[in-house]
């Protein structure tokens, strides 16, 4: 595998039909407070809520800027609107990586978060080289799985009080993969 990092810096734009997948940069932080001081779109990913923009600065400063790597603000190409942010989490050695993301609620159900996941699958099994991408949600968070399931990916199971949420309550985290023979045949039909 090429160096990753250079690769991901190559590739640190991805344009699709609707979307731009881009660095995350200060400029975003008006965007990214409207979907992360939003109790109901943070519950199952955030410990807690932004309680100011400068909040979400303080974010993007220490989870985007510090190490922008594979990490994508999801942008709307026509409005400019940033919406959500993306990433792919490789694991060099094991040839595959997981998949996360997050989206502010108003733009659910415009296939935004699958066009944006069919890019960086794409990326990771055609110019990475993996051979595995996976993804997990809280078994609670259904409409995630929704997305994993358009995304081409197959459950795998569910791993039984993996984790205690920022609430002290066990979780249950539902695993998903595709593999690159899958996404493979999926291109083909």
């Amino acid at each position: 595998m090429a160096q990753l990092d250079t690769i991901y810096i190559k590739h640190h734009t991805i344009e699709t039909d609707r979307l731009l997948l881009r660095p995350v940069n200060l400029n975003d932080a008006k965007d990214m407070y409207e979907y992360a001081s939003d109790e109901q779109t943070v519950f199952y990913v955030f410990k807690q809520i932004h309680q100011s923009v400068e909040d979400t600065e303080d974010n993007i400063v220490a989870h985007f800027l510090k190490n922008p790597i594979g990490k994508y603000g999801i942008e709307v190409k026509e409005t400019g609107k940033m919406i959500g942010t993306i990433d792919l989490r490789v694991q060099e050695k094991l040839f595959q990586a997981e998949i996360g993301y997050i989206m502010n609620k108003t733009y659910h159900g415009k296939g935004y978060m699958t066009e944006a996941g069919e890019a960086l699958i794409k990326l990771g099994f055609e110019t990475l080289g993996l051979e595995r991408i996976y993804a997990l949600h809280d078994e609670r968070n259904a409409v995630s799985g929704k997305v994993m399931q358009r995304l081409g990916m197959i459950k795998e199971g569910t791993l039984r009080h993996a984790r205690k949420d920022h609430e002290g309550t066990y979780v249950n985290d539902v695993y998903y993969s595709i593999l690159k023979k899958e996404y493979q045949a999926n291109q083909s039909v």
